[in-house]
């Protein structure tokens, strides 16, 4: 008998294992909808309460829905801060952690809310005409600054007559005589600037402080007496053509007047009050007209004088400047070789790094993203990402090493989900033996014994990073049994400037060497089948698949996601047509339409005799579907197998919405294995 119970207990815990793995599924299209992430995690001063956004996806309605919610330092307490079903943003602690201002939608537009941390009761306090951005409190926590597009009538060229009551005429005809004046994402900009206004955190009418025809978008820092807010923004006379420029200012809280602290060929930003209001720490470099140049961390008095840079010893570009409570040093977060990190200096240079994984807001794929903040005391809380899973809250006290997680938000499902694994890979290039960094992913289960096909997806920018980030695009390319190389070829971010400057006056140029090398480094080592390759990308991916396609034919298929085939036409149709000249190529296209001509993708199309799919959304004005028809139109004449898929509604973030990210993939996927079941024939 007890032989039997054991026998018994035995097929039991052998049956359990098996039903537990057959509960293991793959990454799914619809498991998009499922994600869950962490952004914007504000900590209480004292560091015991933490609020930050968190994000889903609305299958029904087909979009992010973001809702705040709090919880204490040690996890406990989960729960969504209001009972509103609005989208709500922007949550900000005052400064003796009472209260935390946010910013929700309502039917008449964004409004500022504010929540009593005991009561646990929220109101609005607004009556805006447009969104605010840039919330911010007063030190004394009697006001909150942000910034308000105020609009202005639009250009009238002509009188028109007044149409008949009842008719249905043509729409008036839109006017701009602005340098900028549509935004991919946005379309066409509404007429007006962009405005600093304080309010009374008790609630009442805002009030306006700034003046001129100048934009005042960036964030904001109250001087510490609360008769001053420091801000960065363009006020020169040719502030339209000169955009790359920037400068600091203070603005006076009571008078309005407006004193300028910088004045420099190159921006000034990112600038903060230090805790006793005698410094101001900021971000900024002098202009060398490069295609990508580090930022330097500069010291000066609350007026202006006795710059000085830190010299801090990093290659590395600093973002999200933070002070510590005593004044002595700053937080700040930068990217090193593909991974987002938490570092501090001192006021001497001394760089301590503080926390790494910083990310994982980027869901579609692998960028470089998240935030942080810091208590009183210095308890760090961040956004915190691994390739396993999107942005979770993490906690890190000072001197500890390894942060806490302090929320698992897709654990109930990812845990039932067998997902890809990814693994870093570095290789030399043919070019000049620099060491490239890629990673690859391995479809979920990998039998090394069989061979798989190698999708190669190239990261757009040029000057951005992938990294070891989850990515819900990759990880659906892995499920679907592809091998999943992504290099970050020279040229990206996160290894230095002089790296990423490789491409000044050369794009595409070596770039093209080091994708390549690194396919071939996995031939070499038997990963990859050189019988079995793909290759994709979007944007600046997009123009290296085309190029990559345009320089051989060792690929079986390629997806093309809106490109850029033609920088002649890119350049003057654009959203951003004014930023290019000698930036990327010297001068003008019309001035050197060689140089433009020669890095055009367009000039191989002679050579494609890859099958390619053309892909673009239908309201891009970052890479306007012209292009993407240029690449199709061409390999049409020419009788290469192609296809065109133009996304409705879609702009140059194709996977903006779930549903397209889902069929961004999906028609990617079925390109690739209609030639892939070709080869198995």
């Amino acid at each position: 008998m007890k032989k039997a119970i054991l026998c018994s207990l035995a097929l039991f815990s052998l049956l359990t294992i098996l039903t537990a793995q057959e509960k293991l599924t793959t990454f799914k299209d619809l498991d998009v909808f499922k994600i869950q992430y962490a952004s914007d995690p504000q900590i209480a001063p004292d560091g015991d309460q933490i609020v930050y956004r968190r994000t889903g996806f609305d299958i029904m309605h087909d979009k992010s829905v973001g809702n705040l919610w709090i919880l204490q330092a040690d996890g406990t307490a989960h729960r969504k801060l209001t009972a509103r079903e609005a989208s709500e943003s922007q949550p900000r602690w005052s400064p003796n952690g009472d209260r935390i201002a946010f910013v929700s939608s309502t039917d008449q537009g964004a409004e500022i809310f504010m929540y009593w941390v005991q009561t646990g009761q929220y109101a609005r306090i607004s009556q805006l005409e447009r969104s605010p951005t840039s919330l911010t409190w007063s030190s004394d926590g009697t006001q909150l600054a942000f910034t308000m597009l105020v609009p202005q009538k639009p250009v009238v060229l002509a009188k028109l007559p007044q149409k008949p009551k009842g008719a249905k005429w043509a729409e008036k005809p839109r006017i701009t005589n602005q340098l900028k004046h549509e935004a991919d994402g946005r379309g066409h900009l509404e007429p007006g600037f962009s405005h600093i206004f304080v309010i009374p955190a008790s609630g009442g009418s805002p009030r306006q402080i700034t003046g001129g025809n100048f934009n005042h978008r960036s964030g904001l820092s109250w001087s510490p007496d609360g008769k001053h807010i420091l801000f960065s923004a363009n006020r020169n006379e040719d502030w339209e053509h000169d955009f790359r420029n920037s400068e600091l200012y203070k603005v006076s809280v009571t008078e309005g007047t407006i004193t300028t602290l910088t004045d420099r060929n190159g921006p000034d930003y990112a600038a903060v009050f230090s805790p006793d209001g005698n410094k101001i720490a900021y971000l900024g470099y002098d202009d060398k007209v490069q295609a990508y140049q580090l930022n330097q961390l500069y010291l000066m008095n609350s007026d202006g004088a006795d710059k000085k840079v830190i010299q801090v010893a990093l290659d590395r570009n600093l973002s999200n400047l933070q002070w510590d409570a005593k004044g002595n040093g700053l937080y700040f977060t930068y990217d090193d070789q593909g991974n987002s990190k938490i570092g501090y200096t001192d006021l001497d240079g001394k760089v301590t790094k503080l926390a790494n994984n910083l990310g994982g807001t980027s869901i579609g794929r692998p960028y470089a993203g998240g935030s942080y903040s810091v208590s009183k005391k210095g308890t760090i809380i961040y956004t915190h990402t691994r390739p396993e899973y999107p942005a979770d809250i993490a906690l890190l006290k000072p001197k500890q090493k390894t942060p806490k997680l302090l929320t698992r938000l897709n654990d109930h499902w990812l845990s039932h989900r067998t997902l890809g694994k990814v693994e870093e890979v570095w290789y030399a290039s043919s070019i000049d033996g620099r060491k490239i960094q890629g990673w690859l992913i391995k479809p979920p289960n990998y039998d090394a014994t069989k061979a798989y096909p190698l999708l190669v997806e190239n990261h757009g920018g040029p000057i951005l990073n992938y990294g070891d980030r989850f990515s819900a695009e990759l990880q659906l390319y892995a499920a679907a049994g592809y091998l999943v190389f992504y290099p970050n070829p020279r040229g990206s971010t996160s290894y230095g400037e002089e790296f990423g400057n490789l491409l000044y006056n050369n794009y595409p140029g070596e770039d093209y060497n080091d994708v390549m090398d690194g396919v071939d480094y996995l031939i070499k080592t038997g990963i990859a089948d050189k019988e079995e390759l793909y290759v994709t990308g979007g944007s600046a991916g997009g123009i290296m698949t085309a190029w990559i396609i345009g320089k051989n034919n060792r690929f079986k298929a390629a997806v093309v996601a809106k490109p850029v085939m033609n920088w002649i036409s890119k350049t003057l149709v654009a959203d951003n047509y004014y930023g290019y000249a000698n930036y990327r190529y010297p001068g003008q296209p019309w001035e050197n339409m060689e140089t433009y001509w020669k890095f055009s993708p367009i000039s191989l199309v002679g050579n494609i005799e890859t099958p390619t799919m053309v892909m673009v959304g239908m309201n891009d004005l970052r890479t306007p579907p012209s292009e993407a028809k240029q690449l199709y139109h061409a390999l049409k004449l020419r009788k290469i197998e192609t296809v065109l898929v133009e996304i409705p509604g879609a702009s140059h973030g194709i996977a903006k919405r779930p549903s397209q990210l889902i069929t961004k993939v999906a028609h990617t996927l079925a390109w690739f294995d209609k030639y892939q079941k070709k080869t198995k024939e």
